[in-house]
């Protein structure tokens, strides 16, 4: 991750807490993309991305989704990777003792560390332009108004093609990494016990196998037009 995106995530996140963001009668605007794996969601948010940064003078839209857990890290004084295996982990007591056992002086509790990845996902939601892809995002952030939260499905042979064709992997390879990937995801929405407290509403739901990039984008577009999230900088959206 770049210097520069490390900074942007630093100012805004030293900026205000976020209790203190929470108070605002403006939040936003963010998107969040939650998708089933081999999805291409990160391609396509930084395609979203760049069409907003053409299109619009004020503010600047980023992608954010590993970052989480770096500014996450940073915060906590550990290892990403520390942070990132904390939510792969189904047993949690197991894992707990785990980290008990390094009698790191640095040692985080899990409960801080998954408590920090949320403040982080809904400090960033709220003070906005930016592209949340996974890490629960459209749950944390499902009360902000100046929202849209997209659902990307796609087939599964689909989904096999794509990971084999990122990942160089052969189908049962394939097959495999989506298993694996898929349960992680769940383990992190069990982390974050948010899944028992939340329905899923999703704004806008899109099947991968139907829309080229291009067109996904543009659905997207239109529907922010249309929810009214950029309602500051409407006159500037031109349809096409």
């Amino acid at each position: 991750m770049g210097n520069s995106l490390m900074n942007y995530l630093n100012s805004r996140l030293k900026e205000e807490r976020p209790h203190e963001l929470g108070n605002r009668s403006q939040a936003g605007p963010v998107i969040t993309i939650s998708r089933e794996v081999g999805c291409n969601g990160l391609v396509l948010a930084r395609l979203i991305a760049e069409r907003f940064n053409k299109k619009f003078t004020k503010g600047s839209w980023s992608v954010l989704s590993k970052e989480i857990f770096f500014e996450s890290a940073k915060e906590l004084d550990l290892d990403p990777e520390l942070v990132r295996q904390t939510f792969k982990k189904t047993d949690r007591y197991v894992f707990e003792e785990i980290l008990k056992a390094f009698k790191d002086k640095r040692y985080k509790s899990e409960e801080r560390i998954i408590k920090t990845v949320k403040e982080v996902v809904r400090t960033l939601a709220i003070e906005g332009h930016c592209i949340i892809v996974g890490r629960a995002s459209h749950i944390i952030a499902s009360d902000i108004k100046n929202a849209l939260h997209i659902r990307l499905t796609a087939p599964l042979g689909y989904r096999i093609n794509t990971i084999m064709t990122n990942n160089k992997l052969n189908r049962n390879e394939a097959v495999a990494f989506i298993e694996t990937v898929e349960k992680e995801r769940m383990a992190f929405r069990k982390a974050l016990k948010e899944s028992s407290l939340h329905e899923e509403f999703f704004d806008l739901t899109i099947n991968r196998g139907s829309f080229t990039n291009e067109q996904a984008v543009d659905l997207i577009e239109f529907a922010v037009e249309s929810k009214g999230i950029l309602h500051e900088f409407n006159h500037r959206i031109e349809f096409h």
